[in-house]
């Protein structure tokens, strides 16, 4: 059960009322995510606007953001993360095959060297910064990583490493 309550549409106004109104437009629904981002309406403004930037928007496909951002919230042990981007893969006609492949085995996963390359990079981003070398970033360009795609790849980890934080400290339950 979550930590604290979460703010549901028939109690706000406002900006926030419209906010939710883009949200549930975007995913036939309201994630608790955003409810509990509810309590300080500047933070939900704030979080909306990234992951439309974020995860609507790049050059990046939506199947490796999403994919991003299930391995780095498995990575990070975050279930409601992992059940909500799964289903977004899933949403995006991602096979139950592929789906396993992603999660259990990213080099028999379809995607291209770029890809991979910056799917493993956001991981390593996540789990060990300050142990990035030059050469990771040498080979990213040798697959045809451009910085703007890195930066993204990272946008996406950094996205989701937040959330994995948040959702995990109130134990937010899983809506998907």
């Amino acid at each position: 059960m979550a930590r604290i309550t979460l703010v549901e549409a028939a109690v706000i106004s406002g900006e926030t009322a419209e906010i939710f109104k883009e949200i549930e437009g975007a995913f036939g629904m309201v994630p608790n995510l955003f409810k509990a981002y509810s309590h300080h309406p500047p933070l939900l403004k704030a979080n909306w606007n990234k992951v439309k930037a974020v995860m609507m928007e790049g050059v990046l496909s939506p199947k490796v953001k999403q994919t991003i951002a299930v391995l780095v919230s498995k990575d990070n042990g975050c279930a409601y993360c992992v059940a909500a981007h799964t289903g977004a893969l899933e949403a995006i006609g991602i096979s139950d095959e592929e789906i396993a492949h992603i999660e259990q085995d990213i080099e028999r996963a379809a995607f291209d060297g770029k890809e991979k390359a910056l799917i493993g990079f956001a991981r390593k981003a996540n789990s060990s910064p300050l142990r990035i070398e030059d050469a990771e970033f040498k080979s990213l360009r040798g697959a045809g990583a451009t910085d703007a795609e890195i930066v993204e790849a990272l946008g996406v980890m950094e996205l989701f490493t937040a959330f994995n934080k948040f959702l995990d400290s109130l134990q937010v339950e899983i809506d998907f």
